[in-house]
């Protein structure tokens, strides 16, 4: 690939999104369009910047990668994202919205009436945060090295500079219109090659397939727990991510927060059809990728393989422009929560507070990845919903439906699930290689259940400390906002 067009396209996306996140600062005055919009994003503009902001570095390059090494044992990885969000629309999206809470820990010291669990909840949500940020960073650095030959650093401080720009811009309304349009940006770019890609493999034939075999990669199936496993900790997962969270508090009213939820699952099911074709091809046409230690890069190298020439660079450009809107959506959504988070509980919760804490959001997951190796994307990002289905999502889903919820209870149970999960984290790689237990190299099947488990039974050991104004608290959560004259 010709290291212009990848420097070109980079460059185009990065100022798209300067010029987006500078239109948002215009309209950004208050605290509540810094925060969450001041909570008048409609349905279809919030379920874009959701899609924007969800489909990271490990949707875009990550899942084709895993179906090019692993085979049909990777679309999990799709499923349990999509199928993710259909628990937010059962079980939290309304509620949450109703809370009216500004972020994750606003809605669990409201719910427990206590700033201990504020606290605790703080701190695991800004561990979160950085989890999720450094698999973007390595993933722009992936990028930057594959299609333009510049130093990997490269790629990782240009997408935190831009990050930072628009966020510290405008906040959540700027960022808002930035993610939206990264959204359709991200979709095309993939839809678009794939297309001419089928067309001419129906016009050329299919003379590379024989060479490919049926198990290119020579990759060992899963097992059935390893599937479980990675399903507990993507459906369980989604529904404690703090940038996806956040969004809900945007929308006008609860009835709202459920329609977005409905269109995000119709623009995840159509974006990942695209990755999934990516991967199928791959195993056919490019099993060398895999053998080389590039799957990761399938979706960046696949169109100028299979079309070449002028054409091929083109659709590459474009590739590598919406590889880049993942990196910057993703980034951009977890510096917003994360500002939120840090400004409130540490920077006094103004606006000058809130860009401060952006930069930091921002800078400390650069440094760990600057110091860190880049594993498989999606991998690596299923890691991370993991230690969230770990830590937060029984807490929220208990705090939501479940009267008995205490403090003590919600402290216990995030600290023992993060002490597990975070240690299977860290002693999986200590073991190194395939060498590593199955129990281990996904951990939410057990540190799912003891999470809730323990939450549940320290609550129930401390049922004094449930608060008082537990039926208020309930009834506000559960009862049916009235629609906006503007929704009808």
């Amino acid at each position: 690939m010709n290291p212009v067009v990848g420097i070109a396209a980079f460059a185009a996306v990065s100022l798209a999104t300067a010029v987006i996140g500078f239109y948002g600062l215009r309209i950004s005055r208050t605290t509540g369009d810094f925060y969450v919009a001041s909570r008048t994003v409609r349905p279809w503009w919030n379920a874009s910047a959701i899609g924007g902001e969800y489909l990271s570095a490990a949707s875009f390059l990550g899942v084709a990668g895993l179906i090019l090494l692993s085979g049909t044992d990777a679309l999990w990885y799709p499923v349990g994202y999509t199928a993710g969000y259909l628990m937010l629309l059962l079980f939290v999206a309304a509620p949450l919205r109703r809370s009216g809470a500004y972020t994750i820990p606003d809605f669990t010291e409201a719910r427990l009436d206590s700033r201990a669990v504020r606290r605790v909840t703080s701190v695991v949500v800004v561990l979160v945060g950085w989890l999720y940020i450094v698999p973007q960073l390595h993933g722009a650095a992936l990028a930057i090295r594959i299609t333009t030959g510049l130093p990997a650093w490269v790629g990782q401080v240009a997408v935190v500079a831009v990050v930072c720009l628009t966020v510290v811009a405008g906040g959540m309304r700027s960022i808002t219109f930035v993610q939206a349009f990264q959204y359709w940006l991200k979709l095309t770019a993939l839809a678009v090659p794939i297309l001419f890609i089928l067309f001419v493999l129906a016009g050329n034939g299919a003379p590379a397939v024989a060479e490919a075999g049926a198990n290119p990669t020579g990759a060992i199936p899963a097992s059935p727990y390893q599937n479980i496993s990675l399903l507990v900790a993507l459906l369980f997962g989604t529904l404690g991510l703090p940038h996806v969270l956040v969004r809900f508090y945007t929308n006008p009213d609860g009835q709202s927060a459920r329609r977005t939820t409905l269109i995000v699952l119709g623009l995840l099911s159509v974006f990942y059809l695209f990755p999934t074709a990516y991967g199928l091809i791959g195993r056919l046409f490019a099993p060398g990728l895999a053998q080389s230690g590039q799957a990761d890069a399938l979706v960046l190298l696949l169109p100028g393989r299979m079309i070449g020439g002028p054409a091929g660079d083109l659709l590459s450009a474009l590739v590598v422009a919406g590889a880049f809107a993942a990196f910057l959506s993703t980034t951009s959504g977890l510096v917003v929560s994360l500002a939120g988070v840090i400004s409130q509980d540490v920077l006094g919760g103004s606006v000058r507070g809130f860009r401060l804490a952006a930069v930091i959001s921002a800078v400390v997951p650069l440094g760990i990845a600057s110091m860190t190796d880049s594993l498989a994307l999606a991998g690596s990002v299923g890691l991370v919903f993991a230690f969230t289905a770990s830590t937060i999502c029984p807490v929220l889903l208990l705090g939501i439906w479940w009267r008995g919820l205490t403090d003590t209870g919600a402290i216990a149970g995030m600290v023992t699930g993060g002490l597990l999960c975070g240690g299977a984290m860290v002693a999986g790689p200590l073991l190194g290689g395939a060498g590593i237990p199955s129990w281990l190299a996904q951990p939410a099947a057990w540190t799912v259940p003891a999470a809730f488990a323990v939450t549940v039974l320290v609550s129930r050991a401390t049922p004094h400390r449930v608060p008082q104004a537990i039926t208020r608290l309930m009834t506000r959560l559960h009862t049916p906002e009235r629609p906006l004259a503007t929704e009808r």
